[in-house]
């Protein structure tokens, strides 16, 4: 089982393709021959159409989908089961609703068989960080959207992961909303940089958030491009960034490689549609 916690999360997909049995018992390849380094401490932001298979690259970083082609690597680690060492924030919460603010938390060390009061201790000092410290007896039910993320991400960062994969984790947010977890999120990465693999479809986000962009194809998806984000951190307000000279030069660069690949996919959905109308 590997371990990300040993050598500093690099993530080295070689080769990888991964394919699912459909319900009607067809075989559909999600992502074919993806080529990627993610070097130790990087963010970095994977952007791509809809439904290309971007998530599937979490997935399998993470050692809940085998490759059904290829290699993926973690930390020099051949991923042959759940991989250690990494957290993962998903686009809904997956908080338990039966357990405190505070309890959920400390799920992580618990389940690392940390005591318990040691645990709910790094758990107060978590909720503090993110401003949460005052809420650690409430229910996730008694929380706005954007405080639940915030738990979502002290859940996750308590366990000092060495990778951190997250899943469109502020979607549901509103625009202001969004942009406050995207300044928290920063904040918190700039504490232990570790690794981060984000999956988005906001382009903005990507850039502002990231130090690479990857560009997923139409699916199945490969790796289409590589971009270099070289804004300095710390980046600042993500508002703000956006309006850097250079933020705009990358944009027009990214967005023009992504719109093919959207223009590609919608084409694609169009035309699928179209066939099974004429079918019916």
């Amino acid at each position: 089982m590997p371990d990300a916690s040993n050598s500093g999360g690099r993530v080295e997909f070689t080769g990888v393709t991964k394919r699912f049995v459909t319900p009607t018992g067809a075989a559909m390849t999600a992502i074919r021959d993806v080529n990627l380094i993610v070097e130790p401490g990087t963010f970095c932001a994977v952007v791509g159409p809809t439904g290309c298979g971007k998530s599937t690259t979490l997935t399998l970083a993470a050692g809940l989908e085998r490759a059904s082609g290829g290699s993926v690597r973690v930390s020099g680690h051949e991923v042959d089961g759940i991989t250690k060492g990494v957290s993962f924030v998903f686009q809904t919460d997956a908080l338990l609703p039966w357990k405190s603010v505070l309890a959920n938390v400390a799920l992580g060390p618990i389940f690392r068989r940390v005591d318990k009061h040691q645990a709910h201790a790094e758990a107060e000092i978590w909720l503090k960080t993110v401003g949460l410290n005052a809420f650690g007896n409430h229910y996730p039910h008694q929380l706005s959207g954007g405080m639940r993320k915030r738990v979502s991400l002290a859940a996750a960062l308590i366990n000092k992961p060495s990778l951190l994969l997250m899943d469109e984790p502020f979607s549901a947010l509103d625009v202001q909303t969004r942009a406050i977890m995207s300044n928290e999120l920063l904040r918190l990465w700039e504490k232990t940089r570790p690794t981060v693999l984000f999956v988005t479809h906001d382009l903005e986000e990507a850039i502002g958030l990231a130090d690479q962009v990857v560009v997923m194809t139409a699916g199945p998806a490969t790796v289409k491009a590589v971009y270099k984000i070289d804004l300095p951190r710390p980046r600042g307000d993500m508002q703000e960034v956006r309006f850097d000279p250079k933020f705009l030069d990358l944009y027009k660069q990214i967005w023009e490689s992504l719109r093919e690949e959207v223009d590609r996919a919608y084409a694609r959905t169009t035309e699928i549609s179209s066939v099974k109308g004429v079918s019916q």
